[in-house]
């Protein structure tokens, strides 16, 4: 093939594009392309998602984005509304970090309606950036529809001198609008003129021709309008689809050259992404000390004050953990959550105990990063950093919710606000919404938009497929009635696209060098955030830190204040975990306001359980949970006639007697692989994760292993 799509919005293209990535990845090699572009309008929300559906179809993936850019990003006037449109490719490395600080900035410096750059930021930062004039919206198209020619033509060579040689080109596009009619002879001219090359695009939205339709709906979902309206935005135009060569050839003809100078340009694009480098910041220790020692310190003052000397067990466990997370490189980690929890402390801000697999660890016990003794709880530290998996470790930390952001914009301090942002997140168009949003674009009554929403259950993960599947109402009025018909295939069309960007409640990225060095930021409601989603942070080796305000803490510390006001005082730590008084108001399902036991199918199992201890209470929320809801009946049966719990094997009593023969925790999973088949600690923490991500492939060839044994050392995570 000799032709690449360069110019392309995908569905972060937020309420604009339609193009989803997996299937657009799909089409793309359906039509045999060897490589194509992601330029969403002013962002790179999918470039890594992009990236890596691309690589694993065989396609060569280029990065880039339609930048909106204005004569002065600082003007705020109600002129600097206008921008034009500018194409800024990747060709390396030096390119993808320009494009990130200049996407950076637009968002945070040079935001007016959209994130605007100016051509004086872009002249800062344009090295390893290759150009295209963009469509009938960039400032090439616009000059020359105004005939003003000799503008036009300065244009071109400033811009051919700004990037430099063979990195900027004419953009030619046809939709068959009349203002692309009647500039294209003019741009092919200005080619002519200055020597300029041509590149040929189409200006992507969707997939298919037949989508325009569901694209149109998109942008009326993003101005509030509704189809009949006459002065929404169109298209006027249903050729905005991902053409084949042959297609983009007979479109342009005797222009060959420029379609093929497409996939030349394509194939300059080279930047990968580093998914196996850790990025951690580096704690500064004091003089005298390295991280390593300090951190050793650290423990052993902590391991004084919650264990005996001669506590053999509790002495191993704490080496054994040193010893992995100074090999693994995590000495750094530790040390930073340790400080901003210290912070917090000192300063009177309330901190939860800690959860989550974060609690297995006795470093953190020792560093009072967690108030749980691991051992005490048979807490497995594997589960939280395992030696045969390199992966970030994570400690989900929990603050009063009013003085979370203090032990924030302490980090900040410390680290340097360049160096700290909280994290995106995107709402996407779930089942219910997607058809609101729909009904309201087709102009349906919202009673009836409303009737049809309602039929759709309200369960985790539904989509409307599963909805018309399991309510046998929806799918009559679906297979009954046109206006229903046409509000539900609309609406699957555009269901699980991202619909808005906001902050994540408690994801924080702390980086080494500034964050824009390694991925793009922007501002949602004066919050800088990230670009890219946790997930992609993630991946990407960086250090996400959870800081979660969390209500229930604040009405601790409130209730400490009041006790403290009537000469009691009181720590949280102080009080007791066995009081009967408290137990026999949880076994009468007075949990209003207790946090994770007030719902009332949680009050009605816990007057069922009847917990007595607090181990009972880690059951109850354990059990309380899709999956392991099913073995409630056959827990409180053997919790309450022990006499009952039956062992398919002896080796199994020892690990599951705490749970009455019920599996409950995952812990106890890693465990039976131990015992029962020898697995070792880290290789038991991968079948583990496995087992929670649900991945069949690798349970079965583990069943396998499991029964016959295996001479492998690891398993896919």
């Amino acid at each position: 093939m000799a032709f690449a799509h360069l110019h392309l919005h995908t569905e972060y293209s937020l309420l604009d594009g339609a193009c989803r990535i997996k299937k657009l990845v799909q089409r793309v090699k359906e039509l045999g392309m060897d490589a194509c572009a992601i330029t969403d309008h002013g962002v790179l929300y999918g470039a890594v998602e992009f990236y890596q559906a691309c690589k694993d179809a065989g396609i060569h993936p280029v990065i880039g984005c339609e930048a909106y850019v204005c004569p002065d990003m600082e003007d705020k006037r109600v002129l600097s509304r206008e921008y034009s449109h500018l194409i800024l490719l990747c060709e390396n490395e030096t390119g993808y970090k320009n494009l990130m600080y200049l996407v950076s900035e637009a968002f945070t410096r040079g935001f007016y309606y959209r994130p605007r750059m100016d051509y004086a930021l872009i002249k800062k930062h344009h090295e390893g950036l290759i150009c295209l004039s963009a469509c009938i919206s960039g400032d090439l198209p616009k000059l020359l529809l105004e005939e003003r020619y000799n503008d036009a033509e300065k244009y071109v060579r400033d811009m051919s001198e700004l990037f430099g040689p063979d990195h900027f080109y004419i953009e030619l596009m046809d939709h068959g609008l009349i203002e692309e009619k009647t500039v294209l002879p003019r741009l092919i001219d200005m080619s002519k003129r200055t020597g300029v090359p041509l590149v040929t695009t189409n200006d992507c939205h969707y997939l298919r021709r037949e989508d325009a339709d569901a694209q149109e709906v998109l942008m009326c979902i993003q101005m509030g309008k509704t189809l009949e309206d006459d002065n929404r935005m169109r298209q006027h135009t249903q050729e905005l689809y991902v053409k084949s060569e042959e297609e983009m050839l007979t479109l342009f003809p005797g222009l060959d050259e420029a379609v093929s100078r497409t996939e030349e340009i394509a194939k300059r694009c080279q930047v990968d992404f580093d998914f196996h480098t850790i990025h951690l910041p580096r704690y500064d220790v004091p003089e005298g000390e390295t991280s390593d020692s300090m951190l050793r310190r650290l423990c052993e003052e902590g391991f004084a004050q919650r264990y005996q000397p001669d506590d053999q067990e509790a002495r191993d466990r704490l080496e054994y953990e040193l010893s992995v997370i100074t090999s693994m490189g995590y000495v750094d980690y530790f040390l930073i959550v340790w400080d901003f929890i210290k912070y917090a402390k000192d300063n009177g801000i309330m901190v939860g105990p800690g959860r989550g697999s974060g609690a297995g660890s006795i470093v953190a016990y020792c560093l009072n990063i967690t108030m749980l003794d691991p051992l005490k709880y048979q807490l497995l530290f594997e589960r939280f950093l395992n030696p045969e998996r390199v992966s970030m470790p994570d400690i989900d930390v929990d603050f009063c919710y009013e003085r979370r952001q203090e032990v924030i914009d302490y980090v900040a301090r410390k680290y340097g606000h360049d160096h700290v942002c909280q994290i995106i997140t995107f709402g996407t168009m779930a089942a219910r919404g997607v058809l609101r949003d729909v009904g309201r674009v087709l102009g349906y009554p919202y009673s009836e938009v409303d009737q049809v929403a309602k039929a759709v259950p309200m369960a985790l993960d539904m989509t409307l497929e599963k909805a018309m599947s399991q309510n046998k109402e929806l799918k009559e009025m679906y297979e009954t009635d046109p206006r229903v018909q046409r509000l539900i295939n609309t609406a699957l069309t555009l269901e699980g696209m991202p619909r808005h960007a906001s902050t994540h409640a408690a994801g924080v990225l702390i980086t080494r060098e500034p964050a824009t060095n390694y991925v793009p930021l922007q501002k949602n409601d004066e919050v800088i955030t990230t670009q890219y989603p946790m997930g992609i942070i993630e991946k990407l080796g960086l250090l996400k830190m959870d800081f979660l305000g969390l209500r229930t803490l604040t009405v601790i510390r409130d209730t400490l204040d009041m006790i403290e006001a009537r000469g009691v005082h009181l720590k949280p730590e102080d009080i007791p975990l066995d009081d009967a008084g408290v137990f026999d108001m949880i076994c009468a399902g007075d949990t209003d306001g207790v946090f994770q036991l007030e719902g009332g199918g949680m009050r009605n199992f816990l007057t069922n359980m009847r917990p007595r201890t607090f181990e009972d209470i880690i059951a109850a929320i354990s059990l309380y949970r899709p999956g392991p809801m099913e073995s409630i009946p056959r827990y409180i049966r053997g919790k309450q006639h022990p006499e009952t719990v039956q062992y398919k094997t002896p080796l199994l009593g020892p690990i599951l007697d705490v749970t009455y023969g019920c599996m409950v925790y995952q812990e106890q999973v890693m465990q039976i692989v131990r015992d029962l088949a020898g697995y070792s600690y880290g290789r038991s923490d991968l079948v583990r994760r496995a087992m929670a991500k649900k991945k069949k492939d690798v349970m079965a060839k583990e069943r396998k292993n499991f029964v016959y044994g295996s001479a492998e050392e690891h398993i896919p995570g």
